[in-house]
């Protein structure tokens, strides 16, 4: 940024958290403007907060009360002198009242003027405006307020399969698929009904289902001199219910002419509303018809997955959106841009693909993050970070660029390998599981790969240098609450005996779909036999050894120097802090992160979260959102009784057996994971009447 407009813009708020806050924050420091953060009391020891230089408190964890309140956004501006707001993506980034309110109040919304909002919004106002510019669409009907006859009617001529979509919102709420004309009505009902529910509107339109679709999106820019330019496209196809996971730039399926063509049209519609600053039009394109490409949508701000972009093309989006809000003229031309190599990025959700990707939360209680050649990780984490139900789950990005997209896929996957965050479950695994599969390698894509995935993928078991270096740790942890002067034969907790040393056994739950493995030790620290077995200690059966070796283990700060045999590991071991889950230990390295919980050496069966008997365990921290059935009410099995919401994701749970219910809580209570919410009585049990004496001819 020229000095001249660093004096004119010299302090900008962030109206936003995690790590898209403390990536805009970065690029305000490297422009030497000054940075503002809000936070919520939920966010109060947040990184964001910790980054910027000046932070206002807005209010409560509830992002009503705080992130989204534009009353509180513009008086921290008027307290804190900010000029501007960045709004990242989310919360108040898309809202056109809000950028109105901050031209009222005589601050800059680092962003679109709010009619570009408004008319990009509406999914039939935003195909009408692009397609006044010649900008493809989608065959379909999308005029307001079309009746569900209206629809019917005219589904035949768009050709089933058909989408139905809601004309507000995204992130596929409210859309169904529909195959057959007798389903349509059926579907339509349902799509109102969640529309409304989503987005207070229930208008629909209908498109014809694209085959085999790939979702592609292309960045502009664009200032308020008239200049529009577009950055290239990014293929975002890998998405599960149709929120993106792995995204990366350029585009594997189009040839260089498609993508000038590409690239034209997202051109034209950024202008079809007098679009400034950075933005994301989205289209659907047949991975049989890869030259055929339909508008979907504009996103009207920064996307999750810029940083792809600014890898291949070396442009900093952030700083040229602030350049544009502040009224600098592009300096760059279409001809400048070029795209150089490949870029890949992995977003990583505090969520469980064990359990169906349920949320997940904690405290981080270790952190790494890879660094190395072509490798960018965008993160809002630190050690102490609580992750609660609050927010969305999304954690940060790994990105990792190459020279080409097998260096790109390559260097991802070691730097996913790289990335812990103990303390809580994410789903690096399973990222790393998708790209390895054979069509992601070959970049044959669509947007329901992932989903025809998920029943292949299974957690990567720990290996047995985790349960080694978690066994070694507990011993390590003995000897050094023992002072060396005490380390005699009757004071050190080694197992040892007259005649030799016994074996100290730690029993552990090493994931899920992998059975319970006892660790013994015999020695010290510095030299011990390790004894791998499945075997219950304490049962009458003999023992299967699995594994012998010979380790030892160093302290390296958070770390654990571990030699199993001639072989040299490094782990990072800690003990959970939560209450509920104290007996669990974290454990990092060798390409993983892994909770292994303490098991009882006799009896080592547990229970899943979720049901046990018939008892009713939530899944996950989060809040009771709704109670289905009533204290004392009959249920049968199967039956939904309560409902758990948690980073915007809503989970049922049903009766485990018939009986009848007995709540332990209310709707809006706020819970922790396995919290016990109901229990099922069953019924006292009823004779089988066949078994019993008949009146009256017992003598016969």
């Amino acid at each position: 940024m020229s000095e001249e407009l660093s004096q004119k813009l010299h302090t900008v708020l962030v109206a936003n958290r995690g790590e898209i806050a403390c990536r805009v924050i970065r690029s305000l420091r490297a422009a030497g403007i000054r940075s503002v953060a809000v936070y919520s009391d939920a966010d109060a020891d947040a990184l964001h907060v910790r980054m910027a230089d000046a932070a206002v408190r807005l209010g409560p964890a509830q992002a009503s009360e705080s992130y989204l309140d534009i009353d509180k956004v513009i008086d921290a501006c008027r307290r804190t002198g900010a000029q501007a707001v960045h709004p990242g993506y989310g919360f108040l980034s898309e809202n056109s009242r809000f950028a109105r309110a901050l031209e009222e109040a005589g601050l800059i919304f680092v962003g679109p003027p709010a009619t570009a909002i408004e008319t990009m919004g509406d999914k039939i106002t935003a195909k009408a405006a692009v397609s006044a510019r010649d900008v493809p669409t989608v065959p379909g009907i999308s005029r307001p307020g079309l009746t569900d006859d209206e629809l019917v009617a005219g589904a035949d001529e768009v050709g089933y399969p058909v989408l139905v979509k809601p004309s507000a919102g995204g992130g596929g709420k409210g859309m169904r698929r529909v195959e057959r004309p007798e389903d349509l009505r059926a579907a339509l009902d349902s799509s109102r009904r969640e529309s409304a529910g989503a987005f207070g509107d229930d208008t629909l339109f209908l498109e014809r289902f694209v085959d085999t679709p790939r979702h592609i999106e292309v960045q502009v820019l664009a200032d308020t001199h008239g200049n529009v330019i577009h950055l290239g496209e990014r293929e975002c196809s890998l998405q599960r219910r149709h929120q993106k996971v792995i995204e990366e730039a350029p585009s594997a399926l189009l040839d260089e002419v498609t993508r000038q063509r590409i690239g034209a049209a997202a051109c034209d519609a950024a202008r079809s509303v007098g679009y400034v600053g950075a933005g994301t039009v989205e289209f659907i394109v047949s991975a049989h018809a890869p030259d055929e490409f339909f508008f979907m949508e504009m996103n009207t701000r920064l996307q999750v997955e810029h940083p792809v972009t600014e890898m291949v093309t070396g442009v900093d989006l952030v700083d040229w959106q602030v350049r544009i809000a502040a009224g600098e003229e592009l300096t760059l031309r279409q001809e400048d841009v070029t795209l150089t190599g490949h870029a890949i990025e992995a977003r990583v959700y505090a969520e469980d693909p064990a359990k169906g990707f349920l949320p997940t939360g904690g405290t981080v209680l270790g952190l790494e993050e890879p660094a190395g050649d072509g490798i960018r990780v965008d993160s809002g984490l630190r050690v102490g970070t609580v992750v609660g139900s609050d927010y969305d789950p999304m954690l940060g990005k790994v990105i990792a660029h190459g020279a080409d997209r097998a260096e790109a896929l390559a260097r991802l996957d070691a730097a996913l390998a790289d990335t812990h965050v103990l303390g809580l479950r994410t789903n690096i695994d399973f990222c790393r599981f998708l790209l390895s599969q054979p069509e992601v390698v070959a970049g044959d894509l669509d947007t329901g790969l992932l989903d025809r995935t998920l029943d292949d993928y299974t957690a990567t078991p720990a290996p047995e240098g985790a349960l080694v270096a978690v066994a070694m740790h507990r011993t390590e942890e003995r000897w050094a609450r023992v002072p060396a002067a005490r380390r005699g034969p009757w004071d050190v907790p080694n197992g040892w005996r007259v005649g030799g040393r016994a074996e100290v056994w730690t029993r552990l739950d090493s994931g899920p779909g992998s059975a319970a493995v006892t660790v013994g030790l015999r020695g010290t620290p510095d030299d011990a036999e390790v004894t791998i077995t499945d075997a219950t200690i304490g049962s009458t059966a003999e023992p299967e050894v699995s594994s012998r070796h010979r380790a030892r283990v160093a302290r390296d700060g958070r770390s654990l120097r571990l030699t199993v045999d001639d072989t040299q590991q490094r782990w990072t071991v800690v003990r959970s802090t939560a209450p509920r889950s104290s007996d669990t230990y974290w454990v990092a390295g060798d390409g993983g992160t892994w909770d292994l919980r303490l098991l009882p050496l006799i009896d080592s069966r547990i229970h899943d979260a979720g049901m046990s008997d018939g008892q009713i365990l939530s899944p996950m921290p989060g809040s009771v959102i709704a109670c289905f059935a009533a204290d004392g009410d009959e249920v049968t099995a199967g039956q939904n009784v309560l409902a758990v919401e948690a980073m915007k994701m809503e989970h049922s749970l049903a009766a485990p057996i018939d009986g009848v219910v007995r709540l332990n809580v209310t709707t809006g209570e706020q819970v922790p994971a396995d919290h016990l919410l109901a229990t099922v009585e069953p019924h006292p049990s009823t004779p089988d009447p066949s078994t019993e004496e008949s009146e009256g001819e017992g003598n016969a």
